[in-house]
């Protein structure tokens, strides 16, 4: 369902029974909650300096290999949105995820 790096790999899914608009059951199949880690159980690699026009998906390449990580930077700075972490002169902490 999703790939190996996705936030979502190796969440447990649920599935529910809805009415379809056609008046027939259907399934549909969802993942559960993701429960955010806390910002301080991330080892801090570096902190990056946003420079006008950066992106988070243009760090998660450049530091981590694949900007659809972005993710893991908004996870080590306890921020839910990518924009809240693009304001030029803001730091970005660049973070291993916590084990376990």
């Amino acid at each position: 369902m999703f790939t190996p790096t996705s936030r979502y790999a190796g969440l447990p899914t649920t599935t529910i029974t809805v009415t379809g608009p056609d008046g027939q059951p259907r399934e549909l199949t969802y993942v559960r909650r993701r429960v955010l880690p806390r910002p301080q159980d991330h080892a801090v690699l570096a902190q990056h300096i946003v420079e006008p026009g950066e992106r988070l998906d243009h760090l998660g390449d450049r530091y981590l290999g694949d900007a659809t990580q972005y993710w893991r930077i908004c996870d080590a700075a306890g921020v839910l949105r990518p924009d809240e972490l693009e304001h030029p002169g803001q730091r970005a902490p660049i973070a291993m995820p916590p084990s376990g």
